[in-house]
């Protein structure tokens, strides 16, 4: 797991918020992080909450419920101020309980589900925000590294059989099913994991960007919760 990002090409290391927030992508670069050494004990409110399905939204005033030791009452301002700092930007961030996500495994030449490499999309200019405080963490892929899935031959060849419209109208299909948004690493590729207590904020796909968008992937959970904030 990396601790320092400075070396990565696609990756800017930046000191704060408000750096994280102003400093625009460019060239390669469509990852930024406020690489954080978060103190507080954030497995303390992972074991106080209750997950109510495999995903739990965590309110506020359910964060601000819980009777917590010292250590982990450091843990739930340091997430209130995150909170915080993402609204007053324009943000909705979402504080996410996480179990798992559901999969999809509906066809077995290609996956759409967020445990395969893929990348957001908006219509308008927007960015994905995420910090994983506790759990497993994000991979994300340098896009030299990864072919998006529908370029694959085989690949493709399979969703032409799926498709029952005419050969102009299938690049829409793929489009409209978001077969678009996932990629396949390339062999010898190298993932780089996000890590806990760092705040990334990820190029998505919109039709203002400049850059790439950043390829990324959910972890495997392998049982064990994770205390995601996202937006």
């Amino acid at each position: 797991m990396h601790t320092n990002f400075q070396n990565i090409a696609q990756v800017l290391s930046v000191p704060d918020f408000q750096t994280l927030i102003k400093t625009s992508f460019q060239e390669e670069v469509n990852a930024l992080c406020w690489e954080r050494s978060l103190e507080g004990d954030f497995e303390e409110i992972v074991h106080q909450l209750v997950l109510e399905d495999d995903i739990t939204e965590v309110s506020v005033e359910m964060l601000n419920a819980l009777k917590l030791s010292e250590k982990g009452n450091r843990a739930r301002e340091i997430i209130l101020q995150d909170i915080q700092k993402l609204t007053e930007f324009g943000a909705q961030p979402s504080l996410n309980l996480l179990k798992k996500y559901d999969r999809d495994e509906e066809l077995d030449f290609i996956s759409t589900d967020v445990y395969s490499y893929h990348v957001d999309q908006s219509p308008i200019a927007s960015d994905t925000f995420l910090c994983t405080y506790y759990g497993a963490a994000s991979d994300i892929l340098p896009n030299h590294q990864a072919i998006q899935s529908i370029l694959i031959p085989e690949v493709r060849n399979q969703l032409k059989s799926l498709y029952n419209g005419s050969e102009e109208d299938f690049e829409d299909f793929l489009k409209e099913n978001f077969f678009d948004l996932h990629y396949e690493a390339l062999p010898g590729a190298e993932p780089i994991n996000l890590g806990n207590g760092h705040l990334w904020r990820l190029a998505i796909a919109h039709p203002f960007s400049e850059v790439l968008p950043c390829i990324h992937r959910a972890p495997e959970e392998n049982g064990e919760y994770r205390l995601l904030l996202i937006c």
